[in-house]
């Protein structure tokens, strides 16, 4: 079960609002039975306004009746009805500037640790062009001096699911890494 939006807030209201137990609610919420009992005493989240968990889809009035009923019962979240949007990217990857140092450093990781990336996959994955890429590779970079591979995704310039979609097509496509060609080969004797 997912933990609900602002738990504690939401067990505030639950605990004003409602005649469940305090090991319901701290079920619901994912908190501990004696933080819910805090609340209702009045130790703890003070200051914090209950959100209604009604309101904002997470419950149903039926279910919180339904577990009012039976102390034994547990509150079961309702099941989003909005799809969970899907981010599509058109266009080139914006990378902000402060990021925009670290870049050849992600391109150097890359083609130290994944050789089996085309260059257009890299230049699609950290927002860059092929002559930067090139660049980096023969050491013709102006800033080659200071270059250490770093892993881009440490770097927060691309996402690991980004990385690991470009890697299934590399694979998919038949490339793998140099050295893993060279492990395969029987040894000569």
């Amino acid at each position: 079960m997912a933990q609900p939006l602002m738990p504690k807030a939401t067990a505030v209201w639950l605990v004003d609002n409602t005649t469940l137990t305090f090991d319901q609610i701290a079920d619901f919420c994912e908190l501990h039975r004696l933080e819910v009992q805090g609340i209702a005493d009045g130790d703890v989240a003070t200051g914090i306004i209950g959100l209604d968990p009604v309101a904002n889809g997470q419950l149903t009035r039926e279910e919180i009746a339904r577990c009012e009923a039976d102390s034994d019962a547990r509150l079961k979240a309702r099941e989003s009805i909005s799809p969970v949007p899907v981010v599509r990217r058109k266009g080139p990857r914006y990378t902000p500037v402060s990021r925009r140092q670290d870049r050849p450093n992600g391109i150097a990781w890359l083609i130290k640790y994944h050789p089996e990336l085309l260059d257009s996959q890299i230049a699609r994955l950290l927002g860059t062009t092929k002559s930067t890429i090139e660049a980096v590779r023969n050491r013709t970079h102006w800033n080659s001096s200071n270059i250490k591979p770093q892993d881009p995704v440490l770097l927060g310039i691309c996402t690991q699911t980004e990385l690991e979609a470009e890697l299934q097509k590399a694979r998919a496509a038949g490339r793998t890494r140099p050295e893993a060609e060279a492990d395969d080969k029987p040894a000569a004797g």
